[in-house]
């Protein structure tokens, strides 16, 4: 006899959450072939698929460039306001509002970029917010903030942060490969295509934590 399913605890939903529309039609050789040239703009401004996090965990010397290969100049912005509202919600338990927003905003860009030069879509993507078959979605945490969380964010994010390294490492011989695929079948791998967005899932909610637009502790899954 099975027992009602109301007496099973529902499954609670990390509060970053990645949406992409798969594309299922033959994918433009032309686009794909030159796709590292075209994403230039976007990956000075919001960097590539390595996570700001890194920098933040282990630090570099912003002088060197180092942070436009992985945040960008936006990226940059996001980093220093994390910064300040570490120290805000230390103090005051409240992340600042416009703090919150312009760090959710980079992320946003960030999740469809990443997209876009992992070949998982072809279309473009916008200079800021804008529609894209690529979005995420980030619940602000409720106030007051859990200050112990905020306090150690950068020494509980080291794990992710290596587990991180390794699938980067991953996933670029993946889109290297989907690249080449593409370019002679017009389709991306179905065998590759879950682990991708997967990774791009797990970089997203890497991010948020780290840039303490959650305090939740991200899942260590590629799943949704």
């Amino acid at each position: 006899m099975h027992a009602p399913a109301s007496q099973f605890p529902l499954a609670q939903s990390y509060p970053v959450n990645v949406h992409l529309d798969q594309q299922l039609v033959e994918r433009n050789r032309l686009t794909t072939f030159f796709r590292p040239l075209l994403a230039i703009p976007h990956l000075l401004l919001v960097g590539g698929p390595a996570t700001v996090a890194a920098w933040w965990a282990w630090g570099t010397d912003a002088s060197r460039g180092d942070w436009g290969v992985s945040g960008g100049l936006l990226g940059a912005v996001a980093f220093i306001c994390a910064v300040i509202a570490w120290f805000a919600i230390l103090f005051t338990g409240q992340h600042p509002d416009g703090l919150w927003k312009l760090a959710a905003f980079y992320v946003r860009w960030r999740v469809r970029v990443n997209a876009y030069v992992t070949l998982l879509r072809d279309e473009y993507p916008p200079f800021g917010d804008g529609t894209y078959p690529a979005a995420v979605e980030i619940e602000p945490p409720v106030a007051p903030r859990n200050k112990m969380s905020v306090g150690f964010r950068a020494i509980l994010a080291i794990p992710h942060l290596i587990i991180l390294a390794l699938l980067g490492i991953a996933w670029f011989v993946i889109t290297v490969a989907a690249w080449i695929t593409i370019l002679f079948t017009g389709r991306y791998p179905d065998a590759l295509y879950g682990f991708s967005v997967g990774v791009l899932r797990w970089n997203a909610r890497v991010d948020s934590y780290v840039l303490l637009l959650v305090d939740d502790y991200p899942p260590f899954s590629l799943d949704a």
